[in-house]
């Protein structure tokens, strides 16, 4: 059976229904920060890029656009020489109010993440996706928040995240969702355990072809 199978089953109805909520109630300040994304820097509103969604699937994760349009695509922010000098000043106040992630409502909607699980890895951060496999974190929806992300966020190692989406997964249920719910407006507030721009704490494999590990965009 799967991790929390009958939770994720009211969870997802959940989900769907405070997205839906959501994105209607906060649809002027969307379209604010829209307008502001785009007359504050050319280049789209949104960013896309691909992660791993449950049971090892690809979806494309959406966030607003906080980067320059000519920042390379796919290398992680740390990688980049003088990583300040593409984050756009507006992108710099999404980042540290986390309002960019708010276009990951859609992504709740369709039915790719929840507003509570796991982040989701990009498709290349192959030693986190190995290390979350033997928690089973990868068979539950990613989310918008969760445990390990109110825990240390990046200031954690992979093997820290993963046992802390670990943790998550075998207690998940209300009481730890409302739990991480919690726990991350306050970390929101207090921007705790945001690392912008720095390496991660160990060294990640993920492939270089073209793809990125971190927060990108």
């Amino acid at each position: 059976m799967r991790p929390g199978a009958r939770w994720q089953t009211v969870k997802r109805a959940i989900d769907f229904a405070c997205a839906l909520l959501g994105a209607v109630a906060l649809s002027p300040l969307l379209l604010v920060i829209a307008l502001a994304v785009r007359l504050t820097s050319p280049g789209p509103v949104l960013f896309k890029q691909k992660r791993i969604g449950i049971h090892g699937s690809h979806f494309e994760m959406y966030k607003f656009r906080t980067m320059s349009a000519d920042t390379p695509p796919d290398v992680p922010t740390h990688l980049l020489a003088g990583p300040d000098k593409h984050v756009t000043r507006f992108g710099r106040l999404l980042r540290k109010a986390s309002l960019d992630e708010l276009p990951q409502m859609f992504n709740i909607l369709r039915g790719e993440m929840s507003i509570v699980g796991p982040r989701p890895a990009l498709w290349n951060q192959l030693d986190l996706i190995a290390e979350r496999e033997r928690y089973g974190a990868n068979d539950v929806r990613p989310g918008l928040t969760g445990w390990a992300q109110v825990n240390g966020r990046d200031e954690l190692t992979i093997a820290e995240k993963a046992t802390l989406d670990g943790y998550y997964v075998r207690n998940m249920g209300p009481v730890l969702d409302m739990k991480c719910i919690v726990a991350s407006i306050a970390a929101v507030v207090k921007a705790d355990g945001v690392v912008e721009g720095a390496a991660p704490p160990a060294r990640e494999h993920f492939d270089t072809t073209t793809g990125s590990e971190g927060r990108t965009q």
